[in-house]
């Protein structure tokens, strides 16, 4: 049974029924209405918990940019989405900036958007190679990086006061990652996104580190493994990522993660993956026996849309297998989705 939600004064909890009722036309209980109960109660319910004016006020920016980010980036969801990070102080006659404009570039004509921080910068050099109808932004109020860039366009822009509400807009509408040469804002970007598919708190996604060889990911790397040599992270974590200086190996990387891989969905202990093409019977054999240490019971077999798909109406137009999976290991996944890509 679905969760509801209550201030415990009942008179409050009708003015929020019947506020909700005036809001969205109904009262039947579709249109998300336990979600937006639960924003609603949250809301009174601070009115009670003792926060001074800067709980507020933080709170209250932070949902505001939330539904800002939510317009901006609702009318491109059916497009996949490559966010860039690196830093705002790469010159333009850089070659760091002439190589993230061709990779933009690329991308797009591979009918990807691009999304970057909309500063100057590697930020730039990605909107500008994207062009307009690819691009989408999300500044910071920054003192020294007041203004957007100039490729892209205002009611593709969103403009934010917090980074961490910055960073999840930037992070959650995206299905790729490329990381450019940057300062401690790309690198917290950078170990953001590899925590989250780490702790499996995001789908699987191809992430790429581009350099030209400038030693910058060698450094990188070395201090990686230093990190795994003291155990504190797992080497098949380094499968959640690639390292390269060509362009071409990057593009690759984005694009081929999505060649017959589409997404995945947990229910309960189920892992559902679907697919572009379904796999052949030769297919789910070498999965069951290249592959059965992600299984926690069971095997590896194939599945029509689940209960909760056809109610969500999710992609239930594509092929599916379906298996018992062990979630603590988003390296070997990686390799999972890699060989379903081959088929």
């Amino acid at each position: 049974m679905a969760p509801t939600y209550r201030t415990g004064n009942p008179v409050l909890d009708d003015l929020v029924s019947k506020l909700l009722d005036a809001a969205t036309g109904r009262s039947d209980g579709r249109d998300n209405r336990d979600q937006l109960r639960r924003i609603l109660t949250t809301a009174v319910l601070m009115t009670t918990d003792g926060a001074d004016r800067l709980d507020l006020k933080i709170a209250a920016t932070a949902l505001e940019e939330m539904r800002e980010a939510y317009k901006v980036f609702g009318p491109h969801r059916g497009r996949r989405k490559v966010t860039i990070f690196g830093s705002a102080r790469t010159a333009p006659t850089d070659p760091l900036y002439d190589a993230t404009r061709t990779l933009a570039q690329r991308l797009a004509a591979h009918d990807w958007m691009v999304v970057t921080g909309a500063g100057p910068g590697i930020m730039a050099a990605g909107l500008e190679g994207a062009g307009r109808e690819n691009a989408l932004g999300v500044t910071i109020s920054l003192p020294f990086e007041s203004t957007a860039s100039e490729f892209v366009d205002r009611e593709r822009l969103v403009d934010m006061r917090y980074f961490f509400t910055r960073k999840l807009a930037l992070i959650r509408e995206s299905d790729a990652f490329v990381v450019m040469p940057g300062g401690f804002g790309t690198l917290d970007e950078c170990f953001e996104v590899l925590t989250l598919l780490q702790t499996g708190k995001a789908e699987p996604v191809p992430v790429v580190m581009v350099g030209l060889g400038q030693g910058y990911w060698t450094a990188w790397q070395t201090f990686v493994d230093t990190v795994i040599e003291q155990g504190w992270v797992s080497e098949e974590d380094r499968l959640l990522y690639r390292v390269t200086n060509d362009i071409d190996e990057a593009v690759e990387e984005v694009s081929g993660f999505y060649r017959n891989f589409h997404s995945l969905r947990y229910s309960g202990a189920s892992l559902v993956v679907r697919l572009q093409h379904p796999p052949s019977d030769d297919h789910m054999d070498r999965l069951n026996l290249e592959f059965a240490d992600l299984v926690a019971s069971g095997a590896i077999t194939r599945t029509g849309p689940l209960p909760g798909e056809v109610a969500d109406n999710d992609h239930l137009e594509l092929h599916r297998i379906i298996l018992s999976a062990r979630r603590r290991k988003p390296g070997r996944l990686r390799q999972f989705i890699d060989f379903l890509n081959t088929l």
